[in-house]
């Protein structure tokens, strides 16, 4: 192999080993973006790190899943995913309604699409409340 045939090679290995991770980010990966898996989680709200909870118009993130408070005091959870480009999902309670910080989507309580570009729903997961244990699951 002579040193142009080397560093050829060698450059194409180093880009893909630099790249290959940018690349596989945007692809839509179906876990990544809440496919209706298993879910199943108790949150304990007597917990600090939940406090969050115990609000109206609280919010916090866990296992994929954004885990709400409405402003009537209902809990609710979708998948923390924006179904157009798999971006983080905030909870916004003065809309009571879901916003991705990235293009703008809003979606639902129920986890319909409100504005787009997303047009597919979020995927949306039971809650149930026993006491200070608050269980979310599909």
């Amino acid at each position: 192999m002579n040193r142009h045939d080397f560093l050829s090679v060698l450059g194409v290995s180093a880009g893909t080993v630099i790249f290959a991770p940018f690349l596989a980010s945007c692809s839509k990966n179906s876990s990544v973006l809440g496919d209706g898996g298993t879910v199943d989680f108790i949150i304990d709200l007597t917990l600090p790190a939940n406090a969050s909870l115990n609000s109206n118009g609280g919010s916090l993130l866990k296992s994929g899943v954004i885990v709400a408070k409405t402003s009537a005091g209902a809990y609710i959870a979708v998948s923390s995913a924006c179904t157009h480009q798999g971006s983080t999902i905030n909870f916004n309670s003065a809309g009571n309604r879901f916003i991705c910080p990235n293009h703008g989507a809003n979606f639902s309580t129920t986890g319909s699409v409100l504005v787009g570009p997303a047009t597919s729903p979020l995927t949306k997961y039971n809650t149930s409340l026993s006491g200070t244990s608050l269980r979310v699951y599909s």
